[in-house]
């Protein structure tokens, strides 16, 4: 069976509180892309898993340590599951991307596996070993109000993105360590969604309060920002979560393929996607 794996963006981020575990409360306003991992899976008579890895980014994942085998031990550990796999992830999505390839892997495994049966408790109880991001794969859109809670958007929206990752790997511990001045929580009115040019409105007007720690540390991240956002029909640049991938929002397929082809020749030895939300 092969199942595609789907990243995510955060179109905002806003840090509120540091919590008494070291966690930092966060808001976020999210969508998934197509920009996907590909995921074969197979029932084998042994009793051991084996995970393999290939693709562009699979030197970057640790074999022996990772979201999926972490996911298949608490299932057994569960009772949910008995059986062990062959599992083969062809690893599209950059790592250290802030575009939560990982828990995308854990999430869809998880969805295949269960046949779509997870409830809040088992995701409660998956979010230690695998992450907070595992939940946010169950909505195509959607808002995170805290740690706990998603609130699904009442209309989706059609967008597109072009996607660039410098030659850098952001520890997201690290840069949330950075964070010294926090923003106000949110009451997040769901209908600005109903209205596009309202909507797009409220994103543009907001941030990713983790971007400029990192374009501090790196200053040529800021500088790419800045020319995604100089393209034609480009709405705004932003850093997805702890970074290290920028990407601009646009509102039309074939300008965003300009804009790629435009930046390409700018920066010929950058990762770059095109993408669009699912």
């Amino acid at each position: 069976m092969v199942i595609k794996s789907y990243s995510k963006i955060n179109l905002t981020l806003k840090v509120n509180s540091k919590l008494k575990n070291n966690l930092h409360e966060i808001q976020s306003l999210y969508c998934l892309i197509s920009l996907s991992d590909k995921i074969e899976i197979n029932k084998i008579k042994k009793n051991k898993d084996k995970i393999n890895f290939k693709g562009p980014f699979k030197n970057l994942v640790n074999v022996k340590k990772n979201t999926v085998l972490n996911l298949l031990k608490k299932l057994r550990n569960l009772n949910l599951i008995s059986n062990y796999y062959s599992i083969t992830i062809t690893k599209n999505i950059p790592v250290f991307g802030g575009l939560g390839g990982g828990s995308s892997n854990a999430a869809f495994i998880l969805k295949f596996l269960l046949k779509n049966k997870v409830n809040n408790d088992l995701l409660n109880k998956l979010r230690s070993i695998i992450g907070t991001d595992l939940k946010l794969f169950f909505k195509r859109q959607a808002f995170l109000k805290n740690l706990k809670t998603i609130i699904n958007l009442k209309k989706n929206q059609k967008f597109y993105f072009l996607l660039i990752q410098p030659k850098i790997r952001c520890s997201t511990k690290e840069i949330y360590s950075k964070v010294r001045k926090f923003s106000k929580k949110e009451r997040f009115n769901n209908n600005i969604v109903n209205s596009r040019k309202s909507f797009l409105d409220y994103l543009s007007k907001n941030r990713n309060d983790l971007q400029f720690i990192v374009e501090r540390k790196y200053p040529h991240i800021k500088k790419i920002l800045i020319n995604i956002k100089n393209e034609k029909g480009c709405f705004f640049s932003r850093m997805t979560g702890s970074g290290s991938v920028c990407y601009g929002l646009f509102n039309d397929q074939i300008i965003a393929k300009k804009a790629y082809i435009n930046l390409k020749k700018q920066y010929p030895h950058l990762w770059f996607s095109l993408a669009k939300t699912v």
